[in-house]
This record gives C-alpha cells, sequence and structure tokens, in this order.
C-alpha cells in the first residue's frame, strides 16, 4: 500500500506549490502507462479540489480556463506547449457531484477516455464512479480546517 503524503496549503500561492509537488510525484512514477492517468480528488464541498486541479493543470502548462464542470459534468483541455504536453494531449476535468452511478459517466465516453494513455483526468467527487476507477488511479482527499487552510492526502 503506498505511503501517504499529507501537504498543507494556507492560500492560493501555497496550492499551486502543493499541486506542483503532487504533480512531481505521480509524473516520476516511471511506470509505462497504456491507459489514461487518473487522478482522484475527494472532499467535501468547497475544500479545495477545484483550486487544486486548476493549480496543477496551470503548473502543466495549460492555458485555458480552468473551471468548476459541475453542470457540464466534464471538461477537456487541450495541452499547450510545456510540461505536460510531452506525455498528454488531453486534460479531462470531470465532476462527478451529480452522477448517481456508473452508467453515467460510461454514457459519456468515459471507457474511450480512461483507455487513452494520452490522457491525464482529475475527477472530483470519484465516490460516485468508484467501480470504474482504474485501480491505479492517484487518490487525493481534500479538507479544510477551522482556519481556512485546505489539507491534502496524497496516496
Amino acid at each position: 500500500m503506498p505511503s501517504v503524503k499529507h501537504f498543507v496549503s494556507k492560500n492560493e500561492k501555497d496550492t499551486r506549490t502543493v499541486a506542483k509537488e503532487i504533480l512531481d510525484e505521480i509524473m516520476k512514477d516511471g511506470k509505462e502507462r497504456s491507459r489514461a492517468l487518473v487522478v482522484a480528488l475527494s472532499g467535501n464541498l468547497g475544500s479545495g479540489k477545484t483550486a487544486f486541479t486548476k493549480a496543477a493543470a496551470r503548473n502543466l502548462g495549460i492555458k485555458s480556463r480552468i473551471t468548476s464542470p459541475t453542470f457540464v459534468i466534464m471538461k477537456r483541455h487541450s495541452f499547450s506547449a510545456g510540461k505536460g504536453s510531452k506525455e498528454f494531449k488531453f486534460f479531462f476535468h470531470i465532476d462527478a457531484y451529480r452522477l448517481r452511478n456508473e452508467k453515467e459517466i460510461l454514457s459519456l465516453g468515459w471507457k474511450e477516455i480512461s483507455d487513452d494513455k494520452n490522457n491525464l483526468i482529475f475527477i472530483e467527487w470519484p465516490e460516485n464512479i468508484q467501480k470504474v476507477l482504474p485501480r491505479g488511479a492517484r487518490r487525493i482527499s481534500v479538507s479544510a480546517d477551522k482556519t481556512g487552510a485546505r489539507h491534502f492526502k496524497f496516496k
């Protein structure tokens, strides 16, 4: 079982730093993937999942505006020239909050998206589609404390 790493962010700048550190860990895995790389973000409403995803996308050189896909469920962004473009073609941001079960994500083309090793996928509310998540998905738990600091637990 992978070890859990704990990071704390007190502001947006810290979140960018935390996202970079976690991305560095994810990218240095060095495993030859045959499928998409999936990052599953769990946490309560307002805990910082979308802010983290936005920071991760910026660190990877994505120039398009990253917003919550709560109402559209999924957004696809292309990698521009930069760090992420060497390994991936597309960055998918999925919010499974409104999904009732795995069948709903399957109807959006999940199998094709997750089978393509050129995709990097960040999923908020992965609990709602647990049965279709790949075994090797990286997991990040996000929470906020009473001071407003965000805690990221990564495994």
